[in-house]
This record gives structure tokens, C-alpha cells and sequence, in this order.
């Protein structure tokens, strides 16, 4: 089982250029991280190449993770279980669908077995209890918690940092988890700052756990504002931003994450949030599927 047969080096930083980041005496550049892969892009493979590892040294070759129907967290593990040869379970919340989502499909395309519970049951999944049923049910796996959001996730998005070779003010990603912010946060070269734009109306729990696998670092900021509503919620304004951005940089975004962070930046650009001269990197996550 070969975990490092994805290569995060050399990810091209694309320049954005729009009139008001001119005006306001401001530089963007994207960090191509939806080009890693296909299926397994943005950080996902980051927050799973060191679980394999781990999952490779107890000798286990049975991966059980958690997502919602729309995952691109299953969607990545259920590719590199196919790719690296080890089998996958996706704990999906919610009923199952009559009909599989285009996410859903491809996971199972990609041979993971797909197990549905109620909303009411996927709250318990972080229990013993739940654990232990999933154990009895399915045998000896390794187990990853929803969206990577663990120490080893953590690891690999600490990797994010080393890989930009140019000088930058401060360093943008979408936080679902707060898994990828707190890699970035452990990571920052000193005098730089991380903005993490929270996309969906659970930020004191993201705060509470980038605390914890930081202890309580202060050169970052996780930004609330710009949720639309809350978890793959979305608005027509957003919904209209993210295809003008994408016509007028040839960069897919997506309403889920990437559309809301790139609308959180214009929007404090606009208020004047960032001093002139900053040079903003944002972190492209990936989760192109959610466009199409």
C-alpha cells in the first residue's frame, strides 16, 4: 500500500486579477489545491495520507468513515481505498435516498459500502456505544472521523504552509472542521496571519476543537459571517458570485465552500478589513462535484 502516491508538490498559485483588489492596494493568489486529484482534491488527501499510514502500521486494510450524502470526504476515501487497494465504509447521515446522488454513486463506483442511519443516530457517532455497534456490524476497522478532523488530519495540513514559496500576508481556507486551519495555524511563519471562513453555523464547536489541537494559538482568525444560512445552504447572491468569479478567473468554486470564502474575502476587502500591500493566499479546497 503505497500512502504517498499523490504528489502536493508544485501546486500552481494563480493569480487573481479584479478591479477592486487594485484599487485597494491588494494582491490574491489561489492555491490550486482542487488540482491535487480528481476525486481525492483540496485537503482531503491531506487529512488521509497519514491516517493510511497509520491504518498500513496497526496492519488493518478496512476504512470506516462518516459524511453527509454530499461528502467530499467520502467521495476522497472511498477513491484512494480504490486506488491503494484497502476497503472503505461510508456511515452516511440521513435516510437512505431512493436515488444516489452523483457523490454517492461515484463512492460506491469506487467500492466503498454505503450505510445509512437517521440524523438522530449520526449525532451519537462519536459515542462508545454507537462505535462498538459499528464493530459488531462490520469487524476490525480504522476509523476516521468526519471530514479527517483528527490529530493525523491535522499533520498533513501542516503541510500547506511549506509548499508556498512566495511572500504573503495572510493565508485564507474554508473551515468546516477546523482541521485544515488548525495545520495552517501550527504551521504560519511568524508574522503572518490565517482567516478561516467558517461555512456553517457550528463556529464555537470549530473554535473549541482548533483550539484544542493548537493549544489556543492567536495568529489566526476564524471568520463567521459568511455561512449563507448554514451547512450547503446557499443564496442566489452566492450562487451568482460564484459563476462571475469563475467566468472571470477560469477558477471553478462551488456554493458548499469555496464560493463562500472567496465571497467573505471581497467582502472585507471591501470594507477595508485588509491593510494596502497585503498579499492574500486563499486555499482552493476543492469539491468541484458540488458545482456540477
Amino acid at each position: 500500500m503505497n500512502a504517498d502516491f499523490l504528489s502536493t508538490e508544485n501546486i500552481p498559485l494563480t493569480e487573481v486579477h479584479d478591479s477592486l483588489l487594485k484599487e485597494s492596494g491588494l494582491k490574491l493568489f489561489v492555491k490550486r489545491d482542487d488540482l491535487i486529484h480528481a476525486s481525492i482534491s483540496g485537503n482531503k488527501w491531506r487529512k488521509l495520507r497519514y491516517n493510511i499510514q497509520e491504518m498500513k502500521r496497526q496492519e488493518k486494510n478496512l476504512m470506516l468513515t462518516f459524511g453527509g450524502a454530499y461528502s467530499n470526504h467520502i467521495l476522497a476515501t472511498a477513491a484512494a481505498g480504490s486506488k491503494l487497494g484497502f476497503k472503505t465504509i461510508g456511515i452516511i447521515r440521513g435516510e437512505e435516498p431512493h436515488e444516489r446522488n452523483p457523490v454517492l454513486k461515484a463512492a460506491e463506483n469506487f467500492g466503498m459500502e454505503l450505510h445509512f442511519v437517521s440524523r438522530e443516530e449520526y449525532r451519537e457517532k462519536e459515542t462508545k456505544g454507537f462505535i462498538n455497534k459499528l464493530e459488531n456490524t462490520f469487524g476490525d476497522f480504522y476509523l476516521v472521523p468526519e471530514g479527517g478532523a483528527n490529530e493525523l488530519g491535522v499533520k498533513g495540513c501542516t503541510e500547506i504552509t511549506r509548499e508556498i514559496k512566495m511572500d504573503y500576508t495572510h493565508l485564507c481556507c474554508c473551515c468546516g472542521t477546523g482541521t485544515t486551519l488548525a495545520g495552517i495555524a501550527l504551521s504560519l511563519p511568524a508574522g503572518k496571519k490565517a482567516l478561516g471562513f467558517c461555512i456553517h453555523k457550528g463556529d464555537e464547536l470549530v473554535q473549541k476543537s482548533i483550539n484544542q489541537w493548537t493549544s489556543n494559538a492567536d495568529n489566526f482568525i476564524l471568520v463567521k459571517d459568511y455561512h449563507f444560512g448554514g451547512f450547503a445552504k446557499s443564496t442566489g447572491q452566492l450562487q451568482k458570485f460564484a459563476n462571475e468569479f469563475f467566468m472571470e478567473t477560469n477558477i471553478p468554486v462551488e456554493p458548499v465552500y469555496t464560493a463562500k470564502m472567496f465571497f467573505g474575502i471581497f467582502d472585507l476587502v471591501k470594507k477595508n478589513f485588509f491593510q494596502r500591500g497585503s498579499v492574500l493566499v486563499a486555499i482552493h479546497t476543492g469539491g468541484i462535484h458540488n458545482h456540477l
